[in-house]
């Protein structure tokens, strides 16, 4: 048994010389025999270690509890901290199950008092997990729907977490006890069925070992092994897909795109690891996500036009054409907003655009012969047909071009879509207005009805210096 714990430790390089290690000890079995092989451990590799009872102030003897296990730690001269937590009112207050907030006050116990004694060394929090304990895992996380991570179960290491007994079964453990005359405490609750894995392992398992295989949990965790080095080639090839699948972000801007055409070239599961990895970036975790919202954010992919699904944490996701975004809702810019308006008031004369540099209007005398400017930011237009006073603005509802000769009408709108301008970005774009009628989409097209002709006499120029921020976002 030592020796099985001790080449555990080894192969998964749980403990080097110098950690800190705080020790979860509730009194049962698995964490009284974690607390004496880490004690005899520290013989060999020298490192700190201390044990951490949390009292969840639900059952009548835990009082019991927490003294024995303080006996013990003062007989193995080990330190001793206590935390005292009314779980169900915890649980009641932050709307969650006693279970899952009696596991997160565990570990934030554990992760505070290591900071406080860990005093710049290595911590290392020590948890009494075994091997029934990971087959129950991953029974649990089966049948609820899971993906490889729910079905490689609890790990051996993760983080700062360590986990020396998972390579031993319980009855190994009390088994050890008893040879070693090592008492522990019972928790009567383990033999309820008030929890869902009271049920799996008071009811399912004895099945399972009884008529299907003896070695039921032996198998799961040689199962779990495998699919944890399925998991590390996979992550591995992951990072590679997602670096190349990844576009720049805009300065200052929180968020992640990808390049849809290089995404869709990666195998289907890849893909969904993909959007894995940029949840977990970005997002404060992947509790709440679940295989639907992944699927919804791959199904943008595979979609006409622009296309967005919402996701936990005030998050969305938004396929634009070639480009997938996510990103907070707070930053995404609606599909109707008009920003600020300048009147174009004097001519010759130039007015500064924020965010988008300079523009400046001049009128010239149409002579013939002259050559129109091919020029992205220098437009000419034919002053006389300008029939309201000229504005510089965002689009606003009811915005259209003229397209051709005969002068047909586009809404602002159909040709932004045409032209695989972003939805996000729409709002960014300065337009120069006579009324609803554009002249010119700065940095795109003018509208047919205001070019130049043989038959113009003044000739309204406009230049943009500065260039324009959007075309590269």
């Amino acid at each position: 048994m030592i020796q099985k714990v001790r080449n555990y430790i080894s192969k998964y390089d749980m403990l080097q010389p110098g950690d800190t290690v705080a020790a979860g000890v509730s009194g049962g079995a698995d964490s009284v025999c974690l607390l004496f092989l880490l004690n005899i451990m520290r013989e060999e590799i020298p490192f700190r270690l201390m044990a951490v009872h949390v009292n969840h102030g639900i059952r009548e003897e835990a009082i019991e509890d927490e003294a024995y296990v303080q006996k013990l730690c003062g007989q193995w001269q080990i330190p001793f901290f206590a935390v005292h937590e009314n779980v169900a009112s915890l649980a009641k207050k932050q709307g969650l199950s006693e279970e899952e907030a009696g596991r997160n006050l565990r570990y934030a116990s554990f992760e505070r008092i290591l900071r406080e004694e860990a005093q710049g060394s290595r911590g290392k929090i020590a948890v009494a997990h075994n091997k029934n304990d990971r087959a129950e895992t991953m029974l649990f996380n089966l049948v609820r729907g899971t993906g490889l991570t729910g079905l490689c179960s609890i790990p051996p290491v993760r983080n700062d977490i360590i986990r020396p007994l998972l390579c031993v079964a319980r009855k190994e453990i009390e088994e050890f006890l008893e040879k070693k005359q090592i008492s522990y405490c019972i928790d009567r609750t383990n033999g309820e069925d008030t929890y869902t894995r009271n049920k799996l392992r008071n009811h399912l398992f004895p099945y399972l070992t009884q008529n299907i295989s003896p070695a039921a949990v032996d198998r799961m965790n040689h199962t779990a092994d495998l699919l944890s080095e399925a998991k590390a080639y996979i992550t591995q090839e992951t990072v590679k897909a997602y670096e190349k699948c990844r576009l720049p972000e805009s300065s200052g801007a929180v968020g992640i795109k990808i390049s849809v055409e290089r995404f869709l070239q990666e195998p289907d599961f890849i893909q969904g690891q993909i959007l894995l990895t940029a949840v977990e970036e970005l997002l404060p975790g992947r509790k709440d996500i679940t295989s639907g919202h992944i699927a919804a954010m791959k199904n943008l992919f595979y979609a006409h036009g622009s296309k967005s699904a919402d996701l936990p944490y005030g998050f969305r996701a938004v396929k634009e054409y070639d480009v997938f975004m996510l990103f907070p809702k707070k930053q995404e810019k609606t599909e109707t907003s008009s920003g600020e308006e300048i009147h174009v008031m004097k001519i010759p004369g130039s007015y500064v655009l924020q965010g988008a540099g300079e523009l400046s209007f001049s009128i010239l005398e149409n002579e013939k012969c002259q050559d129109i400017p091919e020029k992205t930011y220098t437009k000419w237009f034919d002053y006389d047909k300008i029939i309201k006073s000229l504005v510089i603005r965002k689009r606003q509802s009811g915005d259209y071009l003229t397209i051709d000769g005969k002068e047909s009408k586009k809404s602002l709108k159909n040709y932004m879509i045409q032209e695989k301008i972003p939805r996000s970005r729409r709002g960014d774009i300065w337009i120069l207005a006579d009324g609803s009628h554009i002249l010119w989409v700065i940095g795109y097209r003018i509208s047919s009805r205001y070019k130049i002709n043989k038959n113009t006499k003044r000739i309204l120029q406009v230049q943009l210096r500065g260039g324009i921020p959007w075309q590269n976002t």
